[in-house]
């Protein structure tokens, strides 16, 4: 039989699970907000906890908490930064505005903790209350969007710019590997002039680039914190020091260039960064659906298709045809970015949401993009090991669809002419003869002649 105990909060008592650390206020929100299951990651978590221990560090050197008290809070919060009592966060992503519970389960965890190390029991407000010690000088309105702006930036640097970059290396080592590999280019699906099978991959490895380079102008707005804001933006209840040192301790905790920001009304009315860099996100997985379809569509076959390049087989394809093998590496990625595009209608429908001193739908706008960075670096990861690295070039496919390109006609153009290249594509379409075949044919070109001007290593 389940234990409990009774905890209080300024609507009264709440039964609450004996061994928790939590208290009243986040068993109401387990209560009122059974929605999904859904929890905010660990990296925001732990976003939160940075921000208890730099605010006690800061309100202790500012004289406003006593040592003890500071001390306390500092080492549960350091006890949460890495990795223990990830089970006492239990509020729901989807839960009250602004994420009031998501902040007072850590308060509560935190002073829960800080009692039993300085003797007391799990449970005991007394000794470190969770709203007038561990919330000090702070609100859920300026810690919220500031624990979005540290773990966004964490995830940037720990999880997305390392798959980025990995992809980026194996798409260049592809583009040197396919360099002398000349295929027929295709726009619109249709035949066109010749081009490298590596150039299609440089231009894979630009477009992600691009987005890169995007990413990293958009980050400096990241490192901008409106901590010390409070509730509207005034810094009600906190010393004229405490923002500066909070924020500082913050960026020696996390090693990125964290400040303050010049116009914290700004920073609490809006989630400016975490839309830009949403939007990034989209464009990334926009451009990694293009490059999976055109590999599945490369790959397409083996016998039927065409077959250009081959995929690494990594399991079956079918439950009814036996030996098929499906590009199922590819398609888990288009999912991916499928749910990344997804992510940023509800990053952006949230953002819309944002009222006079508050946008009250920061918790799904935290959550959204950084699920997206988690899945997208993860889906790039697996991407690049388990299919793009093993891929390689049907080199006899690619010549016998070059051979037939009708497009190579593109080249005759300075020689005769626009219509009369035409006219001699139609009939090469009609008859089944080749280019060549018919220009020698019709006596334009001498053999020697027609080699030299439909070869495809002087179109590219």
């Amino acid at each position: 039989m389940d234990k409990f105990r009774i905890a209080k909060d300024t609507l009264g008592e709440v039964k609450v699970p004996e061994d928790v650390y939590y208290g009243a206020q986040t068993q109401r929100a387990v209560n009122n907000f059974p929605i999904s299951g859904l929890r905010l990651p660990f990296s925001f978590i732990k976003a939160q906890a940075i921000i208890k221990a730099s605010a006690a560090a800061a309100n202790k050197e500012c004289g406003d908490l006593n040592a003890k008290k500071a001390d306390s809070i500092i080492q549960a919060a350091e006890e949460i930064i890495n990795g223990q009592w990830n089970e006492q966060f239990v509020v729901d992503v989807y839960q009250a505005g602004a994420g009031t519970s998501q902040n007072m389960n850590v308060n509560e965890v935190i002073a829960s903790r800080a009692a039993e190390i300085l003797g007391g029991k799990k449970g005991d407000f007394s000794l470190v209350h969770p709203n007038d010690d561990v919330n000090m000088s702070q609100s859920t309105n300026d810690t919220i969007p500031t624990a979005i702006h540290i773990s966004i930036a964490g995830q940037l640097y720990e999880t997305l710019y390392p798959a980025i970059d990995h992809l980026l290396e194996v798409l260049e080592e592809k583009e040197r590997e396919f360099h002398s590999v000349i295929k027929a280019g295709r726009t619109h699906l249709q035949d066109a002039v010749p081009i490298r099978l590596g150039s299609e991959f440089k231009g894979y490895k630009g477009a992600v680039l691009s987005v890169k380079n995007s990413l990293k102008e958009a980050e400096k707005y990241l490192f901008e914190l409106g901590l010390g804001g409070n509730a509207v933006g005034t810094g009600i209840n906190a010393h004229e020091k405490y923002a500066v040192l909070a924020i500082k301790e913050i960026a020696k905790r996390t090693n990125l260039p964290f400040t303050q920001s010049e116009n914290t009304y700004m920073f609490m009315q809006n989630t400016n960064s975490a839309i830009r860099i949403s939007g990034h996100l989209r464009e990334l997985a926009v451009h990694l659906i293009k490059i999976s379809s055109d590999l599945r569509l490369l790959s397409s076959g083996p016998r039927t298709g065409l077959a250009e390049i081959t995929l690494p087989a990594v399991q079956p394809g079918s439950s009814i045809m036996p030996g098929k093998i499906n590009p199922v590496i590819l398609e888990n990625l288009y999912m991916i970015c499928a749910q990344v595009i997804g992510n940023d209608s509800c990053v952006t429908t949230a953002a819309i949401g944002s009222q006079l001193e508050i946008n009250p739908m920061m918790p799904v706008i935290g959550y959204n993009v950084l699920q997206s960075i988690t899945i997208i670096s993860n889906g790039m990861n697996v991407f690049t090991d388990k299919c793009l690295k093993g891929t390689s070039a049907n080199q006899e496919r690619i010549k016998e669809w070059l051979d037939q390109s009708l497009s190579l006609v593109t080249a005759l153009n300075p020689h005769i002419g626009y219509e009369k290249a035409a006219a001699v594509a139609k009939e090469s379409f009609e008859t089944g003869k080749t280019l060549k075949e018919l220009l020698i044919e019709k006596g334009l070109f001498t053999p020697e002649e027609a080699e030299r001007i439909l070869d495809p290593n002087s179109m590219i």
